[in-house]
C-alpha cells in the first residue's frame, strides 16, 4: 500500500472526528500523522492505535492523549525558553514529536524529546532516528537543544500497514452522512439516471 501524504492527512482527520475529537484536534492529529509519515515513521499506525483505544474507551483521560498534550505543548511553546516541560503517562507518545517540531520552528532551535529512555531531537524539519518508540511513556521531558545526528530520510509518500489503514477508514465512516433517496435525487450520487 502506497499513499499520498494528502490522502493520509484527510483520512486521519476524518477518523479522529469519527472517534469524537473536535475539528481542531482532528486537524492537529492529521497534520501530526502526515509529519511522521514524511519522516519515514509509522504515523498511521500510531494514530490508528490511538483512535482504536479512544473509540473503545471514550473516557480515556485527556491528559493521557498525545494530541491533547501536543496541543497544550504548542500553546505553551514560549515557556520552553525558561524551563523544560514535563509530561506523564502519555499513550502513543510518538504523536507528540510533530508538536515538538512546531515548537522547534517557533523557537528557531532544536528541541529534544525524551520518552522514558528513548530520545529524539528535531529542528522542526527533520527528526533524529531512534531504535524503538514506546507505545506508552510514563515520563516525557521536552527541552531546548540537542544535536541533529542521523536523521530520518524525508518521504513524499506513506506505506501504512493495511490493518491500520482499514481501521482509520472504518472510523472515518462515522463522519459520513447516510445516503437517502432524497439526497440521491438532489444530486448526491447518480439519482434516477446515470449519464456517465
Amino acid at each position: 500500500m502506497n499513499l499520498s501524504l494528502n490522502e493520509v492527512e484527510a483520512t486521519a482527520k476524518r477518523a479522529m472526528r469519527g472517534v469524537g475529537h473536535s475539528w481542531g484536534h482532528a486537524e492537529e492529529a492529521a497534520k501530526a500523522t502526515r509529519w511522521l509519515c514524511a519522516q519515514g515513521m509509522d504515523g498511521t499506525g500510531a494514530l490508528a492505535k490511538l483512535a482504536k483505544l479512544q473509540s473503545a474507551q471514550p473516557s480515556l483521560p485527556a491528559a493521557d492523549c498525545p494530541i491533547a498534550a501536543g496541543a497544550h505543548l504548542s500553546d505553551h511553546a514560549a515557556e520552553l525558553r525558561k524551563e523544560d516541560i514535563a509530561l506523564r503517562d502519555i499513550v502513543f507518545p510518538v504523536l507528540l514529536l510533530p508538536f515538538a517540531a512546531n515548537v522547534a520552528r517557533f523557537l528557531e532551535t532544536p528541541v529534544s524529546v525524551t520518552m522514558d529512555k528513548t530520545q529524539f531531537v528535531t529542528d522542526g524539519f527533520a527528526l533524529t532516528t531512534a531504535f524503538s518508540v514506546p507505545e506508552q511513556a510514563s515520563q516525557i521531558t521536552i527541552k531546548r537543544g540537542g544535536i541533529m545526528i542521523q536523521t530520518h530520510p524525508q518521504c513524499t509518500r506513506a506505506t501504512p500497514d493495511p490493518a491500520d489503514w482499514s481501521e482509520l477508514n472504518r472510523l472515518a465512516h462515522f463522519t459520513y452522512a447516510p445516503a437517502t433517496e432524497d439526497s440521491r435525487l438532489r444530486g448526491a450520487g447518480a439519482g434516477l439516471s446515470d449519464n456517465d
